[in-house]
């Protein structure tokens, strides 16, 4: 961070990053919770002092706020911002998850609609306001996170336009659609007007921040704009891309650990003899874990050599499992796991370990360390972790291979993974069988350049250039920022156009195979 910056700065986010357990005896248990924002500001922590502000995750009686307000500000900076139940999960589950978070991944058919929920929407972002205001002082660094709270940065501006040297920065965890899905928001205006009441907007990749740019361009009159950044009402704002990425050398410690290197051993022995390819994903549509199993099937169809010499391991972590949408998703996954399994197993060999729960992080950091390939298909995925998680826990003898889709944001930042277009089952499979005869030549360079991105562009240094951005006003550097595009490899370029032009394609076509021109395997139902 600057070291001229004397300010504050506030974190705010729908969630805090603490999972409260109510004992019903007056007494609550506190623990870290997990995910990507969390880990990624946690390390910030380490180089910056801030106070975090969110809904707890449960909805506590007003005897009891009191005491939980003081042991959340006591021991974890962390400032409560109570919600009733009925009001969060129309918040949460109702428009955050049901509406913006299919929209800003250009999938309009997943869009669930109820009247209650907008109004829900933008009460919650009032009653933020409502507990932030209070707290804000004179040259405050805010910085506000992800989708929930789109209307908030416009709220605060109103109501503090007369608080001195105050930065507002804006930073959204998911992809931003072209303009073409942008229009489709309701309140699009008031979401857009809001943004541009920011000083700095920040998104995973540049390709994201030049879609708002388009989109608020398409919006709201009166709008200029630059390469990075734009004018609007007599007001600048930096627009541009801060990848985030992890804590590598966390996963190296852990990985020296004794409950790691148990569970390694475990795995090499119940898999002697056999490649490991692993997916991890949350069991979301926007991962792509059906178009995974389909690939895997023809690959086992078109090479049965490979038949009882290679696994895929699937953790699908359980996510909004109470969400219609999320129900029929596992249904088709877990039906698909059926198919390939009842196929292609023997009484000695199941082709498919699939996983519906999450694992201890010295289980995963195991399984990442053991695999020869990791396969994320996503269909749209604002950056993707789990790519830099496998990087830091592989080494320059392992050398797995990371296998990226055209559509993860990480694909932008990691040079050297080879590029899947997840749509194209028949192309798909061959780059499962390439992965798995990689030369080792090939696989130790591609692991080197991946691994020198993940080294160099850690969490706490994706924090302190955006913090750094909101406190100077000044766009970052290139030497702040990854970009590898000039190293990645001719082959991986052809998959990037390839899936360019089977895009509009496959999004008609939706993930069913039915007429697909690609011959993608189907399970018989």
């Amino acid at each position: 961070m600057d070291p001229e910056f004397e300010g504050r700065v506030l974190v705010i986010a729908n969630r805090l990053p603490i999972t409260i357990k109510d004992h019903h005896d007056g007494n609550f248990e506190y623990n870290i919770s997990s995910g990507g924002l969390v880990s990624g500001l946690r390390s910030l922590a380490k180089a910056v002092d801030f106070k975090w502000f969110g809904w707890p995750g449960i909805d506590i009686h007003r005897n009891d706020k009191d005491k939980i307000r003081r042991d959340l500000q006591d021991k974890y900076h962390a400032y409560p911002i109570f919600l009733n139940h009925e009001l969060a999960e129309s918040h949460y589950n109702g428009f955050s998850n049901s509406v913006l978070w299919p929209l800003l991944h250009r999938m309009p058919e997943k869009v669930g609609a109820e009247e209650s929920w907008s109004k829900a929407y933008q009460e919650v972002n009032e009653i933020f306001a409502d507990n932030i205001v209070p707290m804000v002082e004179d040259n405050d660094l805010i910085w506000v996170h992800d989708y929930h709270l789109m209307l908030l940065p416009g709220i605060l501006r109103s109501r503090l336009e007369k608080k001195k040297g105050l930065r507002i920065g804006f930073f959204l965890h998911t992809p931003f659609p072209t303009d073409d899905f942008f229009t489709i928001l309701p309140f699009r205006e008031e979401i857009c007007s809001s943004l541009l009441l920011c000083d700095v907007v920040g998104f995973h990749t540049q390709e994201y921040a030049q879609d708002f740019l388009d989109s608020a361009s398409v919006v709201l009159e009166g709008v200029s704009r630059s390469p990075s950044d734009l004018h609007w009402a007599g007001r600048k704002v930096i627009v541009h891309g801060f990848p985030i990425g992890i804590e590598p050398e966390d996963f190296r410690e852990k990985m020296e650990t004794e409950g790691v290197k148990r569970e390694l051993a475990k795995l090499r022995k119940n898999f002697e003899g056999q490649k490991i390819i692993l997916g991890v994903d949350r069991l979301d549509y926007i991962k792509g874990i059906p178009q995974k199993l389909r690939a895997f099937d023809r690959f086992l169809t078109e090479h049965p050599e490979w038949v009882g010499k290679v696994t895929l391991i699937q953790l699908a972590i359980p996510t909004r499992a109470e969400v219609t949408t999320y129900q029929r998703l596992r249904e088709e996954v877990e039906s698909l796991v059926g198919h390939v399994n009842g196929k292609h197993g023997t009484f000695s060999f199941t082709p498919i370990h699939y996983l519906y729960r999450s694992v201890k992080p010295e289980q995963l950091c195991a399984l990442y360390a053991v695999s020869d390939v990791c396969i994320i298909s996503s269909i749209r995925d604002g950056l993707n972790m789990v790519s830099y998680e496998y990087i830091a826990c592989q080494n320059s003898s392992t050398a797995g291979v990371l296998m990226m889709s055209y559509y993860a944001g990480a694909v932008k930042t990691l040079p050297s993974c080879l590029v899947i277009n997840p749509w194209d089952i028949p192309r798909f499979a061959n780059a499962i069988e390439d992965s798995l005869n990689m030369p080792e030549g090939e696989r130790k360079q591609r692991y080197k350049e991946n691994a020198d991105v993940v080294d160099r562009y850690t969490s706490v240094r994706w924090g302190t250039t955006f913090l750094n951005t909101l406190y100077r006003m000044h766009v970052p550097s290139q030497e702040d920022l990854p970009d590898p595009s000039e190293q990645m490899h001719e082959n991986d370029r052809r998959q990037i156009k390839s899936a360019h032009l089977l895009q509009e394609r496959s999004r008609s076509r939706g993930t069913s195979d039915s007429g697909n021109p690609n011959g993608a395997s189907t399970p018989d139902h």
